[in-house]
C-alpha cells in the first residue's frame, strides 16, 4: 500500500511538471513580445491593496463627488434624446462635440482649428496617447519624457519599439525648504543633451501628475526652441490645464509660434467635468499629424460612446459663453479645490509630513524623509522606500496614497523614493477621514 501511494504521488508529481512545463511554452507561443515588462500596473496593484483593507482612499485621482448638475443634465438629455443618441455616430469623433471643441479651443490657441481635420475624439486621454504613440514612433526612435510622468508614457514607447530617454524635473534648493512645485525646474542643458538624430518626439504633462507643476511660458518657450531645431514633436498631456492656483496659469505650448504643426494636445472630459467614467478624451492638432492618429483609432475602437460626447459637447458650448465668468464650472472648480488644497497641506504639515504645495492639478506630493516608522515588515526584494511607506500606511492605516517613485524611470527612481502622492479632489468627509488617521497616527494611536 505505502509503495502504491508513493508511485501515484510521483506519478502526480509528474503530470503537475509537464503541466507547468506545457503552460511555459505555450504563455511563449501565445504572448507577443510588445507585452514584455509592461504587464505590471501601479493601479491595479495599489487599487486593489486599497479595497482589501477597506482604506480611505487618497490613492486614485478620481472624484468621488458628482459631475456639475448641467452636465448630468446634458446626458439625461441626450440619452432621451431618440435613437441616433444609442447608435454609432461620426467614428473620429461627434460631429456636435468636435465643433464645439474647436470653437472652443481656436480662440486658445490662437489658431482656426478644423473641426473635422484637427480633432480626434478618443476613448479617454489614455487612448488618444495610446494613438499618438502608435500613430508616430517607430522601432528605435526615441522619445524623450520629462520626469516625474504619467506612468502609461514609458509601457507604451516600449510596445511600438520606440525608447524612452528620460530627464528630470529637479528640486531647485538654494538656502531654503523646497515648498512648492514651482521650484522643480528642467534644466535646459540636461535637456538639450538628451536630443539626437533619432529624437521622433518629446512628452510633456503641464500641470504635471503627480508634481502639480504648471509649466510657465518661458520653460514652455525653451522646449518648443528645442522641438523646432530638431524638427521634433511635441505630445503635451494637459488634461488639468483648467485646475491652477495661486495665479498660475496655463500655457497651451501649441500656441507658441511654430509648434501648432508639430504639437499634438491631449485634453480630458473626465479631468474637465469630473466625470472620469464617461471615458472621454482628445487630441487636437494639425490635420497632417492627426490624420494617422485617426488610422489607428479606426482600428483599435472605431468609435466613442454617442450620448456621453453629446453631453459633453452641450458642456462645453455652455462653458464658451460663460468663460472667464464665476459661473463658468472652470472657475467654479479650481475654487473649490483651492480651499481643499490648503486644508491636506495644514494637515500634512501637523503630522510631520512636508507638502510641496501644487501650483495645478489635484494632487499633492510630500516628503515623508523625517517620518520615524518601522516599515521593513513591508519590504520586498528591491522595493523602494516610498512602496514599503505606502503599503505600511495603506495596511497598518487604513489610509491609501500612491509612491511617487513609480513616476519615474529605473535611472532616476532612487532620487525621489521618499515622497508620496495624495489626491485631494475629494468630499469633504473623506479628507477629513484621512485627516483623522493621520492626526491619531502621530499621537501614536
Amino acid at each position: 500500500m505505502i509503495i502504491i501511494r508513493k508511485l501515484a504521488a510521483n506519478l502526480i508529481t509528474r503530470q503537475s511538471s509537464v503541466r507547468n512545463h506545457h503552460k511555459i511554452i505555450m504563455s511563449r507561443r501565445l504572448r507577443a513580445r510588445r507585452t514584455d515588462e509592461v504587464d505590471k500596473n501601479i493601479w491595479v496593484e495599489f487599487t486593489q491593496l486599497a479595497a482589501e483593507c477597506k482604506a480611505v482612499n487618497l490613492g486614485q485621482g478620481f472624484p468621488d463627488f458628482s459631475p456639475p448638475k448641467f452636465l448630468q443634465d446634458a446626458f439625461c438629455e441626450a440619452v432621451s434624446g431618440g435613437p441616433q443618441m444609442h447608435q454609432y455616430t461620426r467614428a473620429f469623433g461627434h460631429p456636435r462635440l468636435v465643433k464645439s471643441l474647436a470653437k472652443f479651443f481656436s480662440r486658445i490657441v490662437g489658431h482656426e482649428i478644423d473641426p473635422l481635420e484637427d480633432v480626434l475624439v478618443t476613448v479617454g486621454a489614455y487612448q488618444a496617447l495610446f494613438c499618438a504613440f502608435q500613430a508616430l514612433i517607430d522601432e528605435g526612435d526615441e522619445v524623450i519624457i520629462v520626469e516625474p510622468f504619467f506612468d502609461c508614457y514609458q509601457p507604451m514607447v516600449k510596445m511600438v519599439g520606440g525608447k524612452a530617454v528620460y530627464v528630470p524635473l529637479r528640486p531647485k534648493v538654494e538656502g531654503s525648504a523646497v515648498l512648492s512645485s514651482g521650484d522643480w525646474v528642467l534644466s535646459a542643458e540636461e535637456l538639450a543633451s538628451k536630443f539626437t538624430p533619432r529624437t521622433k518626439a518629446i512628452v510633456i504633462n503641464t500641470p504635471n501628475n503627480p508634481l502639480g507643476k504648471v509649466y510657465k511660458t518661458e520653460e514652455l518657450q525653451m522646449i518648443a526652441d528645442l522641438c523646432i531645431k530638431h524638427d521634433v514633436l511635441c505630445i503635451s498631456d494637459e488634461v488639468y490645464e483648467w485646475l491652477t492656483y495661486d495665479g498660475n496659469k496655463h500655457v497651451k505650448i501649441a500656441s507658441l509660434p511654430g509648434m501648432w504643426e508639430r504639437t499634438i494636445t491631449i485634453g480630458s472630459a473626465g479631468k474637465t467635468f469630473s466625470a472620469t467614467g464617461w471615458k472621454v478624451g482628445w487630441a487636437i492638432s494639425s490635420g497632417h499629424i492627426i490624420k494617422h492618429l485617426k488610422t489607428i483609432h479606426q482600428n483599435c475602437v472605431y468609435h466613442c460612446a454617442t450620448a456621453a460626447q453629446e453631453a459633453v459637447a452641450r458642456g462645453f458650448e455652455r462653458e464658451y459663453e460663460l468663460f472667464g465668468t464665476p459661473e463658468s464650472y472652470f472657475q467654479q472648480l479650481p475654487a473649490m479645490l483651492y480651499q481643499k488644497r490648503k486644508n491636506l497641506a495644514s494637515c500634512l504639515e501637523s503630522v510631520g509630513l512636508q507638502p510641496i504645495m501644487p501650483e495645478g492639478g489635484y494632487f499633492m506630493i510630500a516628503d515623508i524623509s523625517s517620518v520615524k516608522v518601522d516599515i521593513s515588515v513591508q519590504s520586498t526584494k528591491d522595493e523602494s522606500n516610498d512602496f514599503r511607506f505606502v503599503k505600511w500606511l495603506t495596511k497598518e492605516k487604513g489610509l491609501a496614497t500612491i509612491p511617487v517613485s513609480a513616476f519615474y524611470s529605473p535611472e532616476h527612481r532612487q532620487e525621489f523614493d521618499k515622497y508620496v502622492r495624495f489626491c485631494f479632489v475629494k468630499e469633504d468627509s473623506t479628507l477629513n477621514a484621512a485627516e483623522d488617521i493621520l492626526r491619531k497616527w502621530s499621537q501614536g494611536q
